[in-house]
């Protein structure tokens, strides 16, 4: 689940299947009391259909936990993080980051830290869609050290400058769940 209507199915079909659930959050359900074989059967096509997957191998919970973190703090946290991502991933996830880092790049195929850089990429390439936000908003938002450091990674990612971009606005933007 990387968005709030995702976890708006989540909880629509817990609810229909009588399921009492402690809290629906990104990435993970808290379910209270057992959840009965039948229950889980008809719970797995139904989240299928809404294009969601029902996790139960602890590497791949692991992993999606790892990617929602990320997604959580590049799209939808404002604050900056007072540590690096290591730590950051490290402390909330209570995992050690080099475990962390293997099991990722084990089962994606890519490191934490693409992956990471990647949406900062698909954030920034919103913020442009948007015009809101001038460069040099944009890159203390999503906190980058200058705009030059901005501007080349993001040539780096996409093969075009920031402002060559903003003037092919109608580039088709990756959603969140297929980065």
């Amino acid at each position: 689940m990387v968005c709030i209507r995702c976890q708006m199915v989540v909880k629509a079909e817990l609810e229909k299947l009588g399921l009492q659930y402690g809290y629906v959050k990104i990435g993970e359900a808290d379910i209270i009391g057992d959840v009965l074989p039948r229950q889980m059967e008809q719970l797995k096509p139904a989240l299928k259909k809404a294009g969601l997957v029902l996790m139960d191998n602890k590497k791949s919970v692991l992993v999606e936990k790892i990617k929602n973190a990320i997604i959580e703090l590049v799209h939808y946290r404002e604050d900056q993080i007072k540590v690096n991502l290591s730590d950051y991933l490290s402390e909330k996830l209570d995992y050690d980051y080099t475990y962390l880092a293997n099991l990722f790049s084990e089962v994606k195929g890519i490191t934490i830290e693409k992956f990471y850089l990647t949406h900062k990429i698909e954030r920034v390439k919103e913020l442009i869609v948007y015009d809101e936000l001038n460069l040099s908003e944009i890159a203390y938002k999503m906190h980058y050290s200058s705009v030059a450091h901005l501007s080349n990674q993001f040539k780096k990612y996409t093969g075009l400058t920031p402002s060559h971009f903003k003037k092919l606005k109608n580039e088709r933007r990756e959603t969140l769940e297929d980065v």
